[in-house]
């Protein structure tokens, strides 16, 4: 439902698995309306791009560039 990084977590040890999952969850509810949650494997050299592309009927396309939305982990 969200973006952004909204609701994202990442968890090293067992143990801050359930307290961060409940984080994520109010996170993302409070941001987006939505508290559903998509678990991941983390994978720590990793990137994240993305590209929007908007098109209409007419055969018209147009792309807005890349951007780097990797998470960074924080130490």
């Amino acid at each position: 439902m969200g973006g952004g990084g909204k609701g994202m977590r990442i968890v090293m040890k067992e143990e801050d698995f359930f307290g961060q999952l409940e984080a994520a969850k109010r996170e993302a509810m409070r941001a987006v309306g939505d508290d559903h949650c998509v678990l991941e494997k983390f994978i720590e050299k990793s990137r994240h791009v993305e590209v929007q592309v908007f098109g209409d009927h007419h055969g018209n396309y147009i792309h807005l560039n890349e951007r780097d939305c990797s998470v960074q982990r924080r130490h």
